[in-house]
């Protein structure tokens, strides 16, 4: 059984409920593959313990077990905390399988092995920033299902853009801002709902888009997607270290005219100080 059947068995409650850290723990086990028997003896705990944590018949563990499960599990500890959004379990809305296919296409692994397609009407980067806009207002609004029923046409459309920009035309920049842009969304969203280990891939689609821009905002707003996934990842070390050198980066080029880069310079800054407190390093995060 994969992990995606293994979500859609074990049916989730709407946005609006709480799990319990119980539930969560067994929701993310499941997804693992873990049996109780197993994710127990990695922590060094019966399989009784553990059934009883999940079914709320024990208080949840000390912060310090919860840590380690979370590090087990490869997930933020937040999201054991109840600190992360789930899906709602509807099958409209269950399209990462989806989004995972347009991330991990064969064709954007070479564009020498692969050629041009030559068939294909390419976008221009205008009507597609548009729709990726929206599907941020959708991610701000909290309607997660309809921005992942929307990330695989996106994801495409951002291909295609980066094609459109591999053939030197006068809006390269922008194809390859749209294309961060869109990259970001995915990255953002995915780590959201727990999907850690493509939020990576898409946070390192977005910034290599970004650097390829040469918009030193559009580089810095995706380095948030990397310090993100690199959170969801439960990399702390690693995330504090992005989130520093973007913010250090960015502020040899803000000006106090610039009221975008200062509020993209505080909102980097917010991440660090989220890494920090993730990797409970207080005197970095009060710092």
């Amino acid at each position: 059984m994969g992990p995606f059947d293994s979500r859609r068995q074990h049916a989730m409650r709407g946005l609006g409920d709480h799990l319990s850290i119980g539930e969560r723990i067994a929701f993310y086990r499941k997804r693992r593959g873990y049996t109780q028997e197993v994710l127990a003896g990695l922590v060094g705990r019966s399989t009784d313990w553990l059934a009883k944590i999940e079914t709320g018949r024990r208080k949840p563990p000390r912060i310090d077990m919860l840590a380690e499960l979370s590090r087990i599990l490869r997930v933020p500890l937040g999201d054991l905390l109840g600190q992360t959004v789930l899906m709602e379990d509807e099958k409209q809305q269950d399209d990462v399988p989806a989004v995972r296919d347009a991330l991990m296409s064969p064709r954007r692994l070479s564009r020498l092995l692969f050629g041009p397609e030559a068939e294909v009407q390419l976008p221009t980067p205008a009507p597609v920033a548009v729709r990726v806009e929206q599907a941020w207002n959708d991610y701000q609004g909290g309607r997660l299902g309809s921005v992942i029923a929307a990330l695989p046409a996106l994801l495409q459309a951002a291909q295609e853009l980066e094609e459109r920009a591999a053939r030197r035309g006068e809006d390269r920049s922008d194809c390859w801002a749209v294309s961060a842009r869109t990259h970001h969304l995915a990255a953002t969203t995915l780590a959201k709902i727990g999907e850690s280990d493509i939020s990576w891939l898409a946070a390192e689609r977005a910034m290599r888009a970004a650097d390829e821009s040469d918009d030193p905002l559009v580089l810095a707003s995706a380095a948030r997607s990397g310090t993100h996934a690199l959170l969801a990842n439960g990399r702390y070390d690693d995330a504090l270290e992005l989130g520093y050198t973007a913010a250090a980066w960015l502020s040899s080029r803000v000006t106090e005219n610039d009221p975008a880069a200062l509020s993209l310079l505080g909102m980097i800054h917010l991440r660090a100080a989220v890494a920090a407190a993730r990797h409970q390093d207080r005197p970095t995060a009060k710092g």
